[in-house]
């Protein structure tokens, strides 16, 4: 028998197992979010657990589909699938409606897509395919032009034209493979950095913030004043682009946000108090959350699920859910899961033969790693409500199906990796 044959043999059954749990774990959750007493049926495509169940359904038939593909064919077609995609963005406000502010839903009939959501798995392809060329070789910051091209135009369209930040910030999390590939830790400090400036600037404004530099700059020229004068003169280049970046900052909240982003932000800070407005969604969440206690208070009997409490309880904050009817208990279960799920995705990305395959694997842990983290941090309140899907879990086609594509795309790759020499 061919050996290209026996890919079934070599499919990673774990993964698979993970993904069928989390989603019809997810859908019994979605169905407990907007239960109601008269609600009887899980199944009925009236309410949004019978659709779930539809799109889990559509699901698996795209993963079983994916599986029967070549693997090539993702490398052959990476930048096809891209430039597409592209196209596909830049028509969608044109052709959705005014959704909650965004313009990144488009109908067909009873159905609405989100290309957004799809368009971080060709992302995913394009830059697996460019930096899994041969001859490419990260050794500085000139072979991060490209990539970095490739994640900030769709990341741009979808922020700017679509005024869908959530997803856009998701493409953020592609610098996890450029990390793998030899990028230098420095960008992440400096990104660590940006953030805690950011946070200062807003919180105490923009003057305290230069009299921190000033006196990290003092601080510093003095320790390194007996060194070479390139090193002082970086010093000062250094302070002069954090004092502009902090001078961004300031106008970036003050002039670029919208009103409710800049709640959002000021409300996180401690900066204002808002029970009943930006900070409802949140105060809500750990309310139904607490109330669940150690051992939760049953499926179909969460009290704040059922009496609306907490607003986009089966999307965004599907986690109340888990937490008010599962309790602790429950809510740790999956966390536990999840946090398998990601570290198994690693072991899968790190043992693959070639370069394509090991870049998409890690922007596949990326991607997956941001959601967990940002929506989990939204949720008990440590982050801004930025609106990004619980893998697997919240409501939605669009994000299912393209967290499926991601994952049966990883899988299949994994699976011809015995076909593969080292």
């Amino acid at each position: 028998m061919n050996k290209r044959n026996n890919i079934w043999q070599h499919i990673d059954w774990i993964t698979i197992a993970i993904f069928l749990f989390l989603t019809l774990f997810g859908w019994l959750n979605i169905y407990g979010a907007e239960h109601t007493f008269e609600q009887t049926s899980l199944f009925s495509l009236s309410n949004r657990a019978g659709k779930q169940f539809l799109w889990i359904g559509i699901s698996v038939v795209i993963g079983c589909i994916i599986l029967l593909i070549d693997e090539r064919t993702y490398d052959i077609l990476g930048y096809w699938l891209y430039g597409m995609m592209i196209v596909l963005l830049l028509i969608t406000p044109i052709l959705a409606d005014n959704v909650k502010g965004s313009y990144s839903w488009i109908s067909f009939g009873p159905i609405s897509l989100q290309p957004a959501e799809f368009a971080k798995c060709f992302t995913a392809i394009a830059i697996a395919k460019y930096m899994g060329k041969y001859e490419y070789k990260m050794r500085n910051i000139k072979d991060l032009f490209i990539p970095f091209i490739l994640i900030i135009l769709p990341m741009f369209i979808i922020m700017v034209l679509q005024r869908e930040t959530g997803s856009a910030l998701v493409f953020l999390s592609f610098l996890i493979p450029f990390y793998r590939q030899g990028m230098s830790g420095m960008i992440f400090i400096i990104g660590l950095v940006s953030i805690v400036l950011f946070v200062i600037v807003i919180k105490f404004s923009i003057i305290p913030a230069i009299i921190i530099l000033s006196i990290a700059l003092l601080v510093g020229l003095i320790a390194i004043w007996k060194q070479k004068k390139i090193y002082r003169l970086w010093a000062v280049g250094a302070y002069l682009c954090l004092v502009l970046f902090s001078s961004a900052c300031n106008y970036a909240f003050t002039k670029i946000l919208q009103p409710h982003q800049r709640t959002r932000i000021e409300v996180l800070l401690g900066m204002k108090d808002d029970p009943m407005g930006a900070g409802y969604n949140v105060n809500q969440a750990r309310i139904a959350i607490g109330s669940g206690r150690f051992w939760g208070k049953g499926f179909l009997q969460g009290t704040q699920t059922k009496l609306k409490f907490v607003p986009e309880q089966d999307t965004d904050f599907i986690f109340c859910t888990v937490g008010e009817e599962w309790g602790f208990f429950g809510s740790s279960i999956v966390l536990l899961i999840y946090l398998y799920f990601i570290l198994h995705l690693l072991t899968i990305a790190e043992r693959q033969r070639d370069t394509f395959s090991r870049i998409f694997g890690y922007c596949v842990v990326g991607i997956f790693f941001f959601h967990l983290t940002i929506n989990i941090g939204m949720v008990l309140g440590l982050l801004p409500v930025i609106g990004i899907p619980l893998p697997f879990f919240s409501y939605g086609g669009s994000s299912l199906m393209a967290f499926t594509i991601l994952l049966f795309i990883l899988i299949r790759l994994d699976a011809a990796r015995i076909n593969k020499l080292h």
